[in-house]
């Protein structure tokens, strides 16, 4: 799932892979709140998950935030 986060980080929201690491945090990849919840749509649109922007915003790290986008796969 991580794979699938990056994927959309760096085609959608024109993220550098290179930034796109488990470990990173927000403030690594520059994703501020707006860009967030556009990726919580994105992941709704796409993938059909229902993650809230606040979420997303919770979660320390891309790692973190991949874990989110199991759990919810995983109970949808």
């Amino acid at each position: 799932m991580f794979e699938t986060l990056k994927e959309m980080l760096v085609s959608k929201l024109k993220v550098a892979p290179e930034q796109v690491t488990p470990e990173a945090t927000r403030e690594d990849v520059e994703l501020d709140s707006l860009a967030v919840v556009e990726l919580s749509l994105l992941l709704e649109k796409e993938l059909g998950l229902q993650i809230s922007d606040d979420e997303l915003l919770e979660a320390a790290t891309m790692g973190d935030m991949a874990d989110l986008m199991v759990e919810r796969s995983a109970s949808a």
